[in-house]
C-alpha cells in the first residue's frame, strides 16, 4: 500500500509534531520535516503533500521583514487553503494560515503561557475538539488573529477568543498546543527560557502543570488528531 505524506513545516526544533506522529503513522501516513531554516519553503509544491502541518515557533507573522520565511509560508498557503487541501495549523502555523486565509494577525491583550482548558463553540456540526473537553491544554503565545471569512470559531479562553478555527472538513488551525509531550517539556522551558523570563513566568510552575496535565493532553491530542484524520475528505 503507497503511504500518503505529511509534511510538517517546523520553524524550530523542539516544536515538534510530538503526540500528533503516533495516530499520522497509525493512520498511514509518512512524516517528512521541512526544517525553514535549512530549507527554502518557496520550493515546496503547495498542493504535494496529502496532509500539510505548520507547526509553532518563536516568531510571529508580523516579523517578516526580518524572517522572510513568512512571506513564503503566507504564500504556500494561500496556493493550498484556494484548493482546500488538507491543512494543519499549531499556534505560528494558525496564525499564518489566518494571514493566507485574509484575516488580521495582531498582539493580543496579553501573553497566554500556561495550562488552562478551553471553552469549546457550539456548531452546526461536531466539533472537531470535542476530545478536549474539560481537557486543560499547554498556551504558549503573544499574537492572536480574527476568525477568517467563511472558517468556524471552534474555541476560546478568556484571554484569547479564536483559539481555534475550521472550514470544513480539511481545513485546521490551533491556536494552543495539543502536540506537546510532557516526556520532552524541559526543551521548551530551556529554548524558550528569554522569553518566560521576560514575559514573568515561572519555569517552576510551568514544569509542575506539565507533570500534572501532560499526559491526559497526550491521550486527548491523540485523539483529537485521529478523529479529525478520519474526517478529511
Amino acid at each position: 500500500m503507497t503511504k500518503r505524506k505529511v509534511q510538517a513545516i517546523r520553524h524550530i526544533g523542539f516544536e515538534d509534531l510530538g503526540s500528533f506522529q503516533a495516530p499520522l503513522r497509525a493512520a498511514g501516513y509518512e512524516i517528512e520535516y521541512v526544517d525553514v531554516a535549512e530549507q527554502e519553503v518557496a520550493s515546496l509544491d503547495p498542493l504535494a503533500a496529502d496532509l500539510l502541518v505548520v507547526l509553532g515557533g518563536p516568531i510571529g507573522v508580523n516579523d517578516h521583514a526580518a524572517y522572510p520565511v513568512i512571506t513564503e509560508e503566507i504564500e504556500l498557503l494561500r496556493a493550498r487553503l484556494a484548493a482546500d487541501r488538507p491543512t494543519l495549523g499549531i499556534c505560528l502555523g494558525a496564525q499564518v494560515m489566518a494571514a493566507a486565509l485574509g484575516a488580521r494577525v495582531y498582539p493580543g491583550s496579553q501573553k497566554e503561557i500556561g495550562w488552562s482548558p478551553l471553552e469549546l463553540t457550539a456548531t452546526d456540526t461536531p466539533n472537531p475538539l470535542a476530545a478536549l473537553h474539560d481537557v486543560p491544554v499547554l498556551h504558549w503565545h503573544g499574537d492572536t488573529f480574527d476568525l477568517p471569512e467563511g472558517c468556524a470559531r471552534l474555541a476560546s479562553t478568556p484571554i484569547c477568543h479564536n483559539q481555534a478555527f475550521s472550514r470544513g472538513p480539511n481545513i485546521l488551525g490551533l491556536q494552543f498546543h495539543p502536540e506537546a509531550l510532557a516526556a520532552r517539556f524541559e526543551h521548551w522551558l530551556l529554548g524558550h527560557a528569554s522569553e518566560l523570563a521576560t514575559a514573568g513566568v515561572s519555569p517552576v510552575a510551568l514544569r509542575r502543570d506539565t507533570a500534572l496535565n501532560g499526559k491526559t493532553l497526550e491521550e486527548a491530542g491523540t485523539r483529537l488528531l485521529a478523529e479529525w484524520l478520519a474526517r478529511l475528505a
